[in-house]
């Protein structure tokens, strides 16, 4: 049996070995794991910059990667204790914004300031307890190459926003949108597809 293996089997190790990792009432990583074992398990890309003011709650157990030239701007939070976090190249996160795995943003994409997006909800299937404590339902996020999301949207569980993408400022994104697009509101909808053979945006 593995070393993994053994600590999931003992309740009262695992419980030890996540204290060690991360406070019970505060999920974020220990001082020591932030400074010693993160930079040794994740990618960071030539060029990357991750802003000094920014919150990097990233865990061992999950992936958090980030590409060439990608820039995590200031106040910004990224959290991968649910899933894995994979930025591409040339990637920029917004100043403010919230990136919560399970979550993959594609090579030249960007979001604007405080743009929230999340890779699971929270279950609420047992109505006798509080949803904090039930199993979450992931659904991965997947922003494809060059999808420019405006300032202030929202992006839930489950959504792909197809390659090149434009998504309008106060956008809430509950649905998948498909290459090519430009689409703005709430619940986000689709007003323009790009039309190959005039290379033109055709209204739809």
């Amino acid at each position: 049996m593995s070393i993994v293996n053994k600590i999931k089997s003992n309740p009262k190790l695992k419980s030890f070995i996540l204290w060690t990792i991360s406070p019970r009432r505060n999920p974020r990583p220990r001082l020591w794991v932030r400074w010693f074992l993160n930079p040794f398990i994740h990618k960071k890309g030539k060029g990357a910059t991750i802003r000094g003011r920014s919150r990097i709650d990233v865990f061992p157990w999950n992936r958090f990667e980030i590409g060439d030239l990608t820039t995590i701007e200031d106040f910004t939070t990224v959290n991968n204790g649910s899933g894995a976090v994979i930025l591409g190249n040339r990637v920029r996160v917004g100043i403010g914004s919230v990136v919560i795995g399970p979550v993959t943003m594609g090579n030249g994409s960007g979001l604007g300031q405080h743009v929230f997006v999340s890779g699971f909800n929270h279950g609420y299937k047992d109505a006798s307890k509080n949803s904090s404590v039930q199993p979450l339902d992931l659904k991965p996020v997947v922003i494809e190459d060059d999808v420019h999301i405006g300032a202030n949207s929202v992006v839930t569980a489950g959504v792909t926003i197809g390659k090149r993408t434009q998504i309008g400022a106060g956008s809430v994104v509950t649905k998948s949108i498909p290459p090519f697009s430009i689409a703005v509101g709430n619940p986000c909808k689709v007003i323009k597809r790009f039309n190959h053979q005039t290379n033109q945006w055709d209204r739809v």
